[in-house]
């Protein structure tokens, strides 16, 4: 087995690992990303937590700039990974503002929805759900991949917002949606590969949220298209439209014209049926050998490894996936970051012929590639994924119809 060395804790020793073993996988050169407050680990998730204040969130959580307006709480990256769950991030806001509290509350729903829509209809996330791919506004040019970008460096907001990406990992909701529409509504280009661009340099980013997020924005989730324009950006950013050199001659003055796609019938499942949510309780068959961990559940209170703490835990770096993947450097320093704290045994690799003849306990998780190499190898230990609302069998058409038919926690 190709067992890697264990990873150093420092931020420059991770970023030279992550240049020494994963350089080849990446799209761009690894480096540590510039988002001070967000780091990889259980001590950083546990101190976002701790700090989380959401005085004023409902007001101020779409605010872009001043950066120190903003009232995002960034635990995006934390709950992507398992290092804090949807559960205790829910009650961790119980002592909030009501009307904070249920702005916040409906955002971690959006999150489980994601994971729900994820679960029932896998990989058909990836193409239209509802409406087939957005319709530009009749003449407007059309982005030639030879010239011009989907994201044009001349207008400020595309270039604050993308450099923000690509430097820094994380953005507020509000930019994603004005990045995604500007790519997908106004520029005509394929909403499908500005979700993958996107996604490879998220430090939160998942097939779920990412693709559920660009399928909303693009019209394909809803048959509305999300219209970005000018008016977004002077409420949200005012000084970005002040020191832009497009400010006299705006291309998203206006509203755009561009229309949704006709009416899809949509993947198996859609309004209705089964939804594999795992087992309520753990399913043991066998004395595991080793706790298998994924990028799903990297927290210390995983499951499967406060089960099992006796027992060597191990991650498996997805070599062919993260081949095709390609994504940023800044992701894997946080991953890697993250590995480190736990003392986990880091292998690179296929996960099937890695973990192969060797009994595993793990925690049930709802992306269909773990589910995939999950049958493939010897499970005897299976831990139920901590879900704020166990998946039903009602519609995950929408988010509104979700909310309705899904058993659990409400607003």
């Amino acid at each position: 087995m190709p067992l890697l060395p264990a990873p150093p804790t420092d931020r420059d020793g991770v970023v030279a690992y992550v240049a020494e073993h994963l350089s080849h996988l990446t799209c761009d050169e690894p480096a540590a990303y510039g988002t001070s407050d967000i780091r990889g680990g259980q001590a950083a998730a546990d101190a976002a937590l701790a700090a989380l204040d959401l005085t004023g969130y409902a007001r101020r959580r779409s605010v872009v700039a001043p950066e120190s307006g903003r009232g995002a709480s960034r635990l995006s990256p934390y709950i992507r990974h398992g290092l804090l769950t949807l559960p205790e991030v829910w009650d961790a806001a119980g002592d909030a503002p009501p009307k904070d509290k249920q702005r916040f509350r409906d955002e971690l729903q959006w999150q489980e929805y994601a994971r729900h829509l994820y679960a029932r209809v896998g990989r058909d996330l990836r193409e239209p759900l509802r409406a087939g791919d957005p319709r530009p506004e009749p003449g407007a040019p059309l982005p030639d991949a030879t010239t011009d970008d989907p994201w044009p460096g001349r207008m400020a907001c595309m270039a604050a917002t993308t450099r923000e990406l690509h430097e820094r990992g994380w953005l507020v909701n509000q930019t994603r949606m004005w990045m995604a529409s500007q790519w997908a509504v106004r520029a005509g280009a394929d909403w499908r590969e500005g979700r993958d661009e996107m996604y490879r340099h998220l430090l939160d980013g998942s097939p779920a949220a990412n693709g559920l997020g660009w399928q909303w924005t693009a019209g394909t989730a809803t048959g509305k298209v999300y219209s970005f324009s000018r008016w977004q950006v002077e409420k949200r950013a005012p000084a970005l439209c002040r020191s832009c050199a497009l400010r006299d001659a705006c291309p998203v003055q206006d509203w755009p014209a561009a229309t949704s796609g006709p009416r899809l019938e949509g993947p198996p499942g859609l309004g209705g049926g089964p939804t594999d949510a795992g087992p309520r309780s753990p399913e043991v068959t066998g004395e595991p050998e080793a706790v298998w961990l994924t990028a799903e559940s990297l927290g210390t209170s995983d499951p499967a490894l406060a089960a099992h703490p006796d027992l060597p835990a191990v991650f498996v770096l997805d070599e062919p996936l993260l081949a095709r993947l390609r994504l940023s450097g800044k992701r894997l320093v946080f991953l890697v970051e993250t590995l480190a704290e736990l003392g986990v045994d880091v292998h690179l690799g296929d996960p099937v012929a890695e973990l192969a003849g060797r009994r595993l306990a793990t925690t049930w998780t709802f992306p269909p590639g773990w589910r995939r190499r999950a049958d493939r190898l010897d499970v005897v230990a299976l831990h139920p994924w901590p879900w704020l609302r166990r998946p039903g069998s009602g519609s995950v058409r929408s988010f509104s119809a979700w909310v309705r038919s899904a058993p659990g926690r409400g607003r």
